[in-house]
């Protein structure tokens, strides 16, 4: 599935994954491909993205971490989530 993470200064990432989960205001929750269509707001919390070969661009790397899992991890304070069509757009803060 292909995954958009947005923020007000920039595309953050974007590219192939194999799941992403999220920071819910209901509670953490992932997505994978053909995951029914769903829009929910974010709370504070950490995206967390898994995928074969994640690349995150040299300008955004500060940004993002690696989990012990080894899930590439990124920091948010809120936002909102769409998936539709096996694309995930996050708007994140």
């Amino acid at each position: 599935m292909y995954l958009e993470i947005v923020s007000p200064e920039a595309t953050l990432f974007s590219g192939e994954v194999t799941s992403v989960t999220v920071p819910g205001i209901n509670g953490e929750f992932q997505m994978l491909a053909n995951h029914a269509p769903i829009v929910s707001l974010l709370q504070d919390g950490v995206v967390k993205i898994q995928g074969n070969n994640v690349v995150i661009e040299a300008a955004y790397k500060t940004k993002f971490s690696k989990s012990a899992t080894g899930a590439i991890t990124l920091a948010i304070s809120s936002g909102t989530v769409e998936m539709k069509d096996n694309k995930v757009i996050v708007l994140a803060d």
